[in-house]
């Protein structure tokens, strides 16, 4: 990695740790030419997903498309750095786990329902009502009532 501050090529890591609950790394770094101290962050990055997307197109994975549909999704919504990070990895790791080349849209906007709805409902709902397209109120009143109706279940388990 290049110093920030003159553009040397080399650095020597002063010290590492564990960042955002395990999930990256925090270095402490030094050019050895300027003497200048940095950070960096090293997280794991999916490799080698395709997305096949609903008309048959192919695209190549692109974490940056889940973080802008997430960010618009809890926009205004009670969510911390930490837990926006965790909820991103935690999508990526499903995904990963699938230990596919190829997943379809399909499978990575489940995963994402299923992880956006247990981390905020509001933004769950507004996830869904673009992802499928809604066209009309009943269609929100029919996801509102299944995310009622599941809400209702657990809380009679919990008794």
């Amino acid at each position: 990695m290049k110093c920030p501050a003159c553009f040397y090529e080399d650095t020597k890591v002063v010290d590492s740790r564990v960042a955002s609950a395990g999930l990256s790394i925090r270095r402490r770094r030094e050019c050895l030419k300027c003497g200048f101290r940095y950070s960096t962050i090293e997280e794991m990055e999916i490799l080698d997903i395709t997305v096949v997307k609903r008309n048959g197109q192919k695209q190549v994975y692109s974490r940056d498309k889940i973080v802008a549909g997430l960010k618009k999704s809890l926009e205004k919504r009670p969510i911390t750095d930490d837990k926006f990070k965790k909820l991103i990895h935690s999508i990526e790791r499903d995904l990963k786990v699938l230990r596919k080349g190829e997943v379809t849209s399909h499978q990575v906007g489940q995963t994402i329902m299923k992880h956006l709805k247990k981390t905020d409902q509001v933004a769950f709902i507004r996830f869904v009502s673009v992802y499928q397209q809604f066209k009309d109120i009943e269609a929100f009143r029919t996801e509102l009532d299944k995310l009622l109706k599941s809400k209702r279940g657990k809380k009679k388990i919990k008794k």
